[in-house]
């Protein structure tokens, strides 16, 4: 184990069911496994590190996500290579999950950052950025 690496997230979601199945395909197409599943929440594993999803009690579901507000902002993937991010910028199409940046994709991040950016079910950026 490394001193200082990440041990886990743990993020609380609208819709469990939905954000599963769109984390799921996600975090196993980047290598992850399903590591835990109970009713409240699931969770996949990369190496020592693993990221929970978890159902938000009803009373907590009055004020939606923003990552404009206070909190997390986004969460970044490292792709393999730029024909990764290629190849995953044409399935989040094919599945209709909502780009970011379109206009300035691939290099939304700048002339050397070379990355997909789009949404998750309750609208946490996601991005995929190639080496």
């Amino acid at each position: 184990m490394g001193k200082g690496l990440l041990h886990h997230i743990e993020i609380y979601v609208s819709d469990l069911k939905r954000s599963a199945k769109f984390w799921g395909w996600l975090l196993e197409e980047l290598g992850y496994n399903v590591f835990q599943k109970w009713e409240r929440g699931q969770s996949w594993k990369l190496g020592d590190t693993y990221i929970v999803f978890v159902q938000t009690e009803e009373r907590f579901l009055d004020v939606p996500y923003h990552r404009s507000r206070v909190g997390l902002n986004h969460l970044a993937f490292q792709a393999d290579s730029r024909e990764q991010v290629d190849n995953m910028t044409d399935e989040l199409k094919s599945k209709g999950i909502t780009l970011l940046y379109t206009r300035q994709h691939p290099f939304a991040g700048g002339d050397n950052h070379y990355a997909v950016y789009f949404e998750d079910p309750d609208r946490i950026k996601v991005e995929l950025v190639a080496p």
